[in-house]
């Protein structure tokens, strides 16, 4: 997808310049003096949520204030988004964004928001994704999954979170770079999908560690390899993709927390500002990390800049690959 000068000059709200944009009406000086909600775009259980509740119960004795998690999964982030968009820009609802959703979705088909309906607070987590197949696929590192996918064109199926998800260009990322065909099995959400792979129904998959670990620990699931530029901690003997030779290969989710448009901008700075505090804290981190995730803390206008380099990134890879919504 091609921004125009207009689309364009609508997701500059998403860099920096939405902090000094942000709307002209007054913060109230004893912010937040009621709950907050934080809406998530996504099932209880996920990576996501895990963001999402990890947050809530760090940031809210920061605040003051308890922050109530509301999951809205569905539609490929669609359906929470929309929803805060809609909210009164005052503070009082938040978006924790998972990156595929943010920067992918949009581009798969007319949605009701886009990026620039959001200012950036702060980016929370980051997750590589990671690739981990069925315990009796007869593959245990990237060369030989990718001489398997060779020997048996079209055979491997991967299970994903749904059409267009983060999951799926990382499939795709993988067949362009390795050269194979895979058999693309929509799931709507991780959980089906781990579930089926824990079955044996599908043979692989791809996503962020979270949810995996307890299951990769168990010897119930093989992990080959993490899709980010450096290993992860927690699992600290699985190369990445480059060190595997698909360079090609490089996926990183990154979960934030977005505002609605024109919410005050002396708001926003506070949540920046308090979620680099509790960024801050070691046991944070270190709950971060046996997770399989990092404590990763970019302000607004980092955010914003990360939001539109993604954009374009995945904007290229869905119209090469030709990826469709559902």
């Amino acid at each position: 997808m091609t921004m125009t000068r207009q689309q364009f000059s609508r997701l500059a709200l998403a860099t920096g310049l939405a902090l000094g944009l942000a709307g002209t009406a007054a913060a109230r000086p004893n912010y937040p003096d009621r709950p907050i909600t934080m809406v998530v775009p996504a099932s209880a259980g996920g990576t996501t949520d895990l963001a999402a509740r990890m947050t809530a119960q760090a940031l809210g004795p920061v605040l003051g204030q308890t922050i109530v998690v509301e999951n809205k999964g569905g539609g490929n982030g669609n359906i929470a988004a929309a929803q805060v968009k809609r909210a009164e820009a005052d503070g009082y609802t938040l978006l924790m964004q998972y990156s595929g959703f943010h920067v992918i979705s949009p581009h798969l088909a007319r949605s009701t928001w886009e990026p620039a309906d959001f200012v950036p607070v702060a980016n929370v987590l980051s997750a590589p994704q990671i690739i981990v197949v069925r315990r009796d696929l007869p593959v245990n590192n990237m060369q030989e999954l990718v001489a398997y996918a060779k020997a048996n064109p079209s055979k491997l199926n991967y299970a994903s979170s749904g059409n267009g998800s983060l999951q799926h260009v990382t499939g795709v990322q993988l067949e362009q770079a390795a050269g194979v065909r895979m058999v693309h099995v929509p799931y709507k959400g991780t959980g089906p999908a781990l579930q089926d792979l824990l079955s044996g129904q599908v043979d692989l998959t791809f996503g962020t560690a979270p949810p995996f670990m307890p299951h990769i620990q168990a010897g119930k699931l093989k992990v080959l390899a993490v899709t980010g530029k450096e290993r992860l901690p927690s699992l600290a003997s699985v190369p990445t993709t480059a060190e595997a030779g698909l360079p090609g290969v490089n996926a990183t989710s990154w979960f934030a927390l977005f505002a609605p448009a024109k919410t005050p901008g002396d708001i926003v700075r506070k949540l920046e500002s308090d979620v680099r505090n509790m960024l801050g804290d070691p046991a944070f981190q270190k709950k971060a990390l046996d997770q399989g995730a990092t404590a990763d803390f970019k302000d607004g206008k980092a955010l914003g800049a990360m939001v539109k380099r993604d954009w374009d990134m995945w904007a290229k890879v869905v119209k090469e690959a030709n990826i469709q919504a559902e």
